[in-house]
This record gives structure tokens, C-alpha cells and sequence, in this order.
């Protein structure tokens, strides 16, 4: 019997629309399991066409993360054709490289939106349904810059700050509510990927290799088979973790 078999977990991933990203990485293996997995994302048309080539086991849902009907909507679609959720990915993100002193308002509120609020609004909309079933998983995709804020020089950035603040927020968040949530065996924990070779990496990823202990570039597979253990039954008291994935980046 394989300890990771997830058949039967029903799983949401946010800002998974995208092929080769993190979290249609994350879909595929969940799948693969036995998971019944709905990534969720505002670009629909690829979102839909990610759900498809990932298998019978992913469909695809409109999800806006900064709209709170919408996640309303969202959970009630799935637990009404399940009659359960089982665990939840807070994976939709946006980078910002900018300082303090170069970074508008909106653009501050922008970044705050999406990795900030829609991480809160998506633990809320799940937050009764698995806790009044007495078991669930929640995984708040961080970054390694809410470890050490210096790593952000993967994007040739130091000065990153609305992503460097939204993330610090989601790491303290993901503590809060894992607190909260421990009496109703409702499980929270944070990845803290390091530079991932996905499209929001962007730049010269030869010089980014060269910068990590490992040499290399992690990959959007590094991080879905950590999600995997965590929707599983193998870590039934591990709550509130930090789990870096970089590649000693951070050590």
C-alpha cells in the first residue's frame, strides 16, 4: 500500500491554472494519488485547459482569491458534489521586486490582495466545514524570503518589499491558525520554496543556480511532493511547521 494514497481527499489549490507552475505540479501528483483535486484560478481558459490535461481527476474552477464570494462559491461547489473538502493549498502569489520608496500604494494593495488576503480568505471559507469534521489540511505557499529576507536575491532583488511583507504576514498567519485550529485536529503548515524554475522566476537562471548551495534550480515537482505528505495521513500531529524547500538557501 503506498503511505501517500489520498483516494477519497478532496483538495482546492488557488492560482493553479497556469502549466508547469507550482500548483499544477501539485494537482498532477495529488491526482496520481487518488486525490479529487480543483485548481482554481482567474485565467480560464488556460485554467481549464491545465485542468484537462492533468487527468478525471482535476477540474477546474473560476476563482478570484481577493473575492471572498467567490471562494464562498467556490467551497460550497465542491463540498456540495463531495459532501467534504479535506484540505486546501494557499499557492496563488505575484511578485513585486520593488523598495519602499519605489512602490505605489496600489501596487502595495495589489500584492497584499492577492498573497495576503487571499491566503485569509481562503483558510476562512474552508475554516468551518473542516473543523466541524474534525480533520483537515491547510498548506500556505510562503517563500524562503519569510525565513531569511536576503535570499530574494534570486530575482536580483533586495529591495522586494511588498512580497517580502505579504509573505512574513502568511508565515505569521499560518502560526495563528494553526493555534486555532489544533482542538478540531485541523492541521496548517507553510512551504518556503526557494527559487522554483517556474515562469514568475524570471531572469538569468544560471547565475540564480549558481547562488544555492545545491547548484541547481528547484523544480515545481520539489514542492507538490511535499504538499502530497502533507494532505496525507503520514504527519497526523505536525502543525504549524515552517518547511523550507531551497535548497539550503536559507541555512
Amino acid at each position: 500500500m503506498n503511505p501517500l494514497d489520498l483516494s477519497g481527499k478532496v483538495i482546492l489549490i488557488s492560482g493553479a491554472g497556469k502549466p508547469g507552475g507550482q500548483g499544477a505540479a501539485e494537482a498532477k501528483l495529488l491526482s496520481e494519488l487518488g486525490a479529487l483535486v480543483t485548481i482554481g484560478d482567474v485565467i480560464d481558459d488556460e485554467g481549464a485547459q491545465t485542468a484537462k490535461s492533468l487527468g478525471d481527476g482535476v477540474s477546474y474552477a473560476h476563482l478570484d482569491v481577493t473575492d471572498e464570494k467567490n471562494w464562498a462559491a467556490v467551497v460550497a461547489d465542491i463540498h456540495g458534489a463531495h459532501g467534504r473538502i479535506d484540505g486546501l493549498v494557499n499557492n496563488a502569489g505575484v511578485w513585486s521586486g520593488t523598495g519602499i520608496r519605489d512602490t505605489s500604494l496600489e501596487e502595495f494593495q495589489r500584492v497584499i490582495a492577492i498573497n495576503q488576503i487571499g491566503p485569509f480568505l481562503g483558510t476562512k471559507a474552508v475554516a468551518s466545514l473542516m473543523c466541524e469534521a474534525g480533520a483537515g489540511s491547510i498548506v500556505n505557499t510562503v517563500s524562503a524570503a519569510s525565513l531569511r529576507i536576503g535570499v530574494t536575491y534570486w530575482h536580483n532583488s533586495l529591495t522586494a518589499h511588498a512580497y517580502t511583507v505579504t509573505k512574513w504576514a502568511v508565515h505569521g498567519m499560518t502560526k495563528a491558525t494553526a493555534m486555532e485550529f489544533a482542538p478540531f485536529n485541523v492541521r496548517v503548515n507553510s512551504l518556503h520554496p526557494g527559487p522554483i524554475q517556474t515562469s514568475m522566476l524570471g531572469g538569468d537562471t544560471d547565475d540564480i543556480a549558481a547562488c544555492v548551495p545545491m547548484k541547481r534550480l528547484g523544480q515545481p515537482r520539489d514542492i507538490a511532493g511535499m504538499v502530497a505528505f502533507l494532505m496525507s495521513d503520514m504527519c497526523p500531529f505536525m502543525t504549524g511547521a515552517e518547511i523550507a524547500i531551497d535548497g539550503a538557501a536559507t541555512v
